[in-house]
């Protein structure tokens, strides 16, 4: 038989699921109990709607207390400190003892420092009047009009019940629609792309040789100021060392795929690549090192969640909204304790990323005057930065970088330039025996000797046990023809690495001279 109970049921369950927003958590195999949540608005109650006939206010009791324990664990799972949980019963009468006190006052569950607020309410014979006014006060349903009619007929029961479950599972599979656009194809082939990049760097030098990262376009300033523009993207696919590489390549494959399967392939294609030039744009302005790596696009593509999260903040904060912040915060809060990770690239891969998501949006959700804004608003931070980047950028600051740029320009038989870089450097502070040691090689290449040997003893100075510096001074002895300085130099170089056979072979050299000549 159906009764009025069975249509207020399912008629609060329609105005709370299709007007109100509200989604199912749980709907019992018997069709009797029912959990809703509205998850994206933390103030929001849980709602929990129960049609059972209550007898006894005992039974009351004890099923507001398991409620106020699921509630519990829904609380914690949600993180939150105060859960409030409407819980209603629809009853034919109300219990034959007193309820009064369960109705009118929210039993409270405390664990620590969190609570779970659960407000009971009992529609029942004689009680509606007070049930709808509590109801109104603490959810958002308003309009009880229908709690007056007098279609309770079985029809009505199953044409509201239909409606309520046609339209959850309607919105359910909307959502699921935009998790699905497409399927993952660019993140393997940049997977693809980097392992084996990878490979090729380890054939060729290694993967943290910096001469190879810079042959193979790992991002560094003075190179790029000289018009090697590319080099705002080639880094995108170089790791420095295998765990660099195993670390973005799981990212990749976890992040990437995701944004990938809710944006398709060519929108994933354009987030990915801007985000990586957008990484390696605010490396450029911010730090001088020499840097590579996925990061940058792979924070692009966090940053294309976060979008995600502006398009679509219910879902977003239901489904994966909590885990993207947290790995974000996590990953910046890693990256400013630790030297050298290039946090610029990261935050600025993250920004590139989520601008890129707003310039190509989602698959048939257009919003052309929302993508012209993300368009121009990108096109004018990117030619800011630009602009401001090829008139200040950080040029080669620290030694290393120097040295690297003079290796560069050596390798490309400029040596004027790369004299000219050291010879600018030799009058800094953070100066080491490793610039002595570059000049005197170029100034040995020019044939400036005097100025050659004079940097070759400062950087003897500082590291005597340099054996390549000790070999160069020991070769302009001989060419000086100072045998006895020369072999003394040849010899130190020998016993700090005996394995060095050309090492060995000059004092023999230098051995068989002085035979010859003794005077000198």
């Amino acid at each position: 038989m159906y009764k009025k109970e069975d249509y207020v049921f399912w008629k609060l369950a329609e105005l709370f699921i299709v007007q109100a927003g509200y989604r199912i958590v749980k709907l019992f195999p018997n069709q009797q109990e029912l959990w809703l949540e509205k998850k994206e608005n933390k103030k929001t109650p849980i709602v929990r709607l129960l049609r059972s006939d209550i007898s006894w206010s005992n039974w009351m009791v004890r099923d507001i207390e398991t409620t106020a324990l699921t509630g519990s664990r829904i609380r914690r799972q949600m993180n939150l400190r105060r859960l409030p949980l409407v819980n209603i019963y629809i009853s034919e009468y109300p219990p034959v003892d007193d309820y009064a006190t369960m109705a009118e006052e929210p039993f409270i569950l405390r664990d620590r420092m969190s609570e779970t607020l659960v407000h009971s309410i009992l529609f029942a014979e004689d009680t509606y009047k007070d049930a709808e006014q509590k109801l109104a006060y603490l959810t958002v349903l308003k309009d009880l009009d229908f709690l007056h009619t007098l279609d309770y007929s079985q029809e009505a029961i199953e044409e509201v019940k239909r409606k309520t479950l046609e339209h959850a599972r309607r919105e359910t599979e909307k959502e699921q629609a935009i998790f699905k656009a497409g399927k993952p194809f660019f993140t393997y082939i940049f997977m693809a792309i980097q392992i084996a990049v990878f490979l090729i760097l380890e054939l060729n030098g290694g993967s943290t040789n910096p001469s190879t990262l810079l042959k193979f376009g790992a991002k560094f300033n003075p190179l790029i100021l000289n018009g090697e523009w590319w080099r705002f993207f080639t880094p995108i696919f170089l790791h420095i060392g295998l765990l660099h590489l195993a670390m973005n390549t799981f990212g990749l494959y976890f992040v990437g795929t995701a944004v990938e399967r809710m944006m398709g392939s060519a929108r994933f294609l354009f987030v990915y690549l801007f985000a990586g030039f957008g990484g390696s744009l605010a490396s450029f302005l911010f730090s001088h090192e020499l840097s590579a790596g996925a990061s940058g696009a792979i924070f692009g593509c966090l940053g294309a969640l976060l979008y995600f999260g502006l398009v679509f903040p219910r879902l977003f904060y239901r489904t994966m909204g909590p885990t993207v912040l947290f790995i974000i915060v996590l990953n910046l809060a890693f990256g400013f304790s630790v030297s050298m990770v290039d946090n610029a690239g990261h935050i600025g891969g993250l920004a590139a990323g989520f601008l890129a998501a707003g310039i190509v949006h989602f698959p048939k959700k257009k919003r052309p005057v929302m993508q012209i804004a993300f368009a121009a608003a990108s096109i004018l931070i990117v030619g800011l930065l630009l602009q401001h980047g090829f008139q200040k950028a950080l040029g080669p600051k620290d030694e290393r970088s120097v040295i690297l740029l003079a290796e560069e320009y050596i390798n490309q038989e400029n040596i004027d330039k790369a004299y000219e870089i050291l010879k600018a450097f030799e009058t800094n502070s953070s100066v080491t025996e490793k610039t002595y040691f570059m000049l005197s090689f170029t100034e040995i290449k020019k044939g400036m000797l005097p100025e050659a040997k004079l940097h070759l003893q400062k950087a003897i100075e500082l590291d005597p046990e340099f054996p390549e510096a000790h070999y160069n001074l020991a070769l302009i002895y001989l060419e000086e023809e100072n045998l006895e300085l020369a072999g003394k130099h040849a010899e130190k170089a020998a016993a700090i690495k005996p394995g060095r056979d050309e090492y060995k072979n000059l004092v023999a050299e230098i051995k068989k001279a002085i035979k010859k000549n003794p005077r000198r």
